[in-house]
C-alpha cells in the first residue's frame, strides 16, 4: 500500500482502524502483528503508538468505540415514547439494520472478547450489559402492561439478541433476502416470541413473499 502523506492526523487514524479491522477479522487478533498493520497503512510501525500504546490498546479501542457507536445509534433510533410494541419493533428494526451495515466489527467484538485483558474485557461486558437493559426495558414494559407474555425477561433478552446479532455471520446483501426483508421478518420472529405467539414465529409476513431476492448462499 502506498505510504500516507504524515504519520499522525484523523486521516491515517481512519486509515489505521480500518486496516486493523479487516486484519482482526481475516487473521484473527493473536496473528495480527503491529509490522503488518502499520504495512498495510503505509507507514512506519513507529508511527503507530502516536495512536496508541500497545496492541491491547489498539483492540480495546476498536470494541469500545464500537460499543459506544452502537448505543449512541441505539438512542437515537428508539422511540421516547410509546407502546411497547411499537418500540420493540423500532429496536429491532435497528439491530438488524446495524449489524448488517457493521458486520465486520460486530464480529470482532463477539469472537474477540477473550483477547482483551481483565480490566479492558470488564468494562466492555457492562457496556454490553447496558445495552441488553436497554432491550429488558422494552420487554418489561411490555410484560407489566400486558401487551407480552413472557415467563422470564432476562432469558427473552439474551435469546432475541443471540438471534438477532447471529445475522452478521452468515447475511449476504446479494443473496435472496434484501435488509428490509430481513428487518420485517425478524421483527414479526421477535413480536410473536414476547406475545407467546409461538406459531407464529416462524411466518414469512404475505406482504414480503414476492419482494424477496433470489439466493442466500
Amino acid at each position: 500500500m502506498a505510504r500516507i502523506a504524515g504519520s499522525s492526523g484523523p486521516r491515517t487514524e481512519e486509515a489505521i482502524r480500518r486496516a486493523g479491522l479487516s486484519l482482526i477479522a481475516t487473521h484473527g487478533y493473536a496473528a495480527m502483528s503491529l509490522r503488518q498493520l502499520a504495512a498495510e497503512v503505509g507507514i512506519q510501525q513507529g508511527s503507530l503508538y502516536n495512536y496508541f500504546r500497545n496492541k491491547q490498546e489498539f483492540l480495546f479501542d476498536l470494541i469500545r468505540g464500537h460499543m459506544l457507536d452502537l448505543h449512541a445509534a441505539l438512542d437515537a433510533a428508539l422511540l421516547p415514547e410509546g407502546s411497547a410494541e411499537a418500540r420493540l419493533t423500532r429496536f429491532t428494526e435497528f439491530h438488524v439494520a446495524y449489524h448488517v451495515a457493521r458486520a465486520q466489527e460486530v464480529f470482532i467484538c463477539y469472537s474477540e472478547l477473550r483477547s482483551l485483558e481483565p480490566d479492558n474485557l470488564a468494562a466492555v461486558v457492562a457496556m454490553r450489559r447496558d445495552y441488553e437493559r436497554k432491550l429488558g426495558d422494552i420487554l418489561d414494559h411490555g410484560c407489566a402492561t400486558g401487551e407480552f407474555r413472557l415467563a422470564d425477561t432476562r432469558m427473552a433478552t439474551l435469546a432475541i439478541l443471540a438471534m438477532l446479532s447471529g445475522i452478521c455471520t452468515w447475511y449476504r446483501p446479494d443473496g435472496r433476502l434484501s435488509r428490509e426483508a430481513m428487518q420485517e421478518i425478524f421483527t414479526g420472529m421477535v413480536l410473536a416470541l414476547a406475545r407467546g405467539e409461538a406459531a407464529e414465529a416462524v411466518a414469512v409476513p404475505p406482504r414480503r413473499r414476492g419482494a424477496l431476492r433470489a439466493g442466500i448462499g
